[in-house]
């Protein structure tokens, strides 16, 4: 029997296909695309949340191929439980060779390619069983008998329970395996990238030799904060849906601190950090975890006790308030006159690189220190006049604002 040949109008159709398909990459800065590819590279499981035609399933595509890791997708609601936990399959001799849980055919594919890029689809429509299943595959790795190489990353995508077809919140267990990501639209980048260009997704490029400085830096701030903060160690969240996001636990710590490092080691913006610590302990916790990082290179009050004159105070006004505050709880632990007149100095010299209105506590709290003895410096009556014209507005905000509700 002779095949009809090809219409070619179909075969034109097939051009314009091609024609429509041939896209480029440029470099282009975009947070989430960096904080996606810092997770890959730091070998942690990522979850991205977006609501249906974000562009989740076209951004993994594109970063397997950009990263020329061979793509499998796995849509688990489509998936029973035995399939992420293996087939028992039936020997010759059970009782001695035992069953062993023969995997799917999509693991051992990854299993002989050695690298891959395994794409778990619409998780928040996989019901419970097959996310209890889903555990020992995102955490361990293995799947029945197999367990998957090093060289294989684990990326899934949901969306939100209330735009999933069928959809199911993510258990505890499962959710507090990931790095959760939300994915958003940029809408400059969806019309460059309807016009032909996308950006391009690159591995972080890690300096060799900030390896051991961002180790230390990450196990620094993360212990630094949980040593004062021990509640934050483990807080499971009270409803269901914030328990199937990122909370704080020992495993999601561990993540934060890997990623923690990764992030120092590449030089990724504020940003991009704060994107992944929070989508990984949450956001409470991963703010506190970022203002800990931050006053983690504020300079010694001892250092600027010593030379005023020269002192260099941050310029964020949240660390210079700190800065200030932690020079006079210098004194206070050591009143000596010396001591006193320099913190003294070191308030003049906020007053007069930046807002006065942040010297006003630490300048109050400062004059309670004073001894009998003691004679008032030179230095304060440059304050004085700084001081007293930042109560006078706040006192000023004050009745505006009591006027405002007064007129309600």
């Amino acid at each position: 029997m002779t095949m009809p040949a090809t219409s070619p109008q179909l075969d034109v159709a097939g051009d314009l296909l091609a024609l429509l398909g041939a896209t480029t990459t440029e470099p282009r800065p975009d947070t989430q695309l960096a904080a996606l590819t810092l997770t890959v590279a730091a070998d942690l499981p990522v979850l991205l949340w977006g609501e249906p035609g974000i562009g989740k399933t076209a951004a993994l595509t594109h970063l397997a191929t950009t990263l020329d890791l061979p793509l499998t997708t796995v849509v688990a609601s489509v998936h029973e439980p035995s399939d992420f936990s293996g087939l028992p399959i039936i020997g010759a001799d059970p009782a001695n060779q035992g069953v062993p849980m023969a995997p799917p055919d999509w693991a051992v594919r990854l299993v002989r390619a050695g690298r891959g890029l395994l794409f778990l689809d619409e998780l928040s429509t996989a019901p419970p069983a097959v996310q209890a299943a889903l555990l020992r595959l995102v955490l361990e790795r293995r799947v029945g008998a197999l367990r998957l190489p090093p060289g294989v990353r684990i990326v899934a995508a949901a969306n939100p329970r209330s735009s999933a077809a069928d959809g199911w919140e993510l258990s505890p267990p499962l959710a507090n395996r990931f790095v959760h990501l939300r994915w958003i639209h940029d809408h400059e980048v969806v019309v460059r990238g309807l016009g032909g260009t996308w950006p391009r997704a690159a591995l972080p490029r890690l300096d060799p030799e900030l390896l051991p400085e961002a180790v230390a830096f990450a196990r620094r701030a993360v212990c630094g904060l949980l040593a004062v903060r021990p509640d934050l160690v483990h807080r499971l969240p009270t409803t269901d849906a914030a328990r199937g996001g990122p909370w704080p636990s020992p495993r999601s710590w561990e993540m934060a601190l890997r990623l923690t490092a990764f992030a120092t080691a590449a030089g990724v913006s504020r940003e991009v950090l704060s994107t992944l610590v929070r989508g990984t302990v949450g956001d409470g916790p991963g703010l506190e975890l970022l203002a800990s990082m931050d006053r983690m290179d504020l300079p010694d009050p001892e250092d600027l006790l010593a030379d005023p004159a020269t002192a260099v105070l941050p310029e964020r006004g949240d660390l210079r308030q700190a800065v200030l505050d932690a020079v006079v709880a210098a004194v206070r632990n050591r009143p000596e006159r010396s001591r006193w007149d320099a913190a003294w100095a070191l308030l003049a010299r906020a007053v007069d690189t930046g807002a006065p209105d942040l010297v006003v506590v630490p300048a109050t709290n400062l004059a309670t220190l004073r001894r009998e003895d003691w004679d008032v410096p030179d230095t304060i009556e440059r304050l004085g006049g700084a001081v007293s014209l930042s109560r006078r507005a706040d006192q000023a905000t004050a009745r505006v604002a009591a006027a405002a509700g007064v007129r309600r």
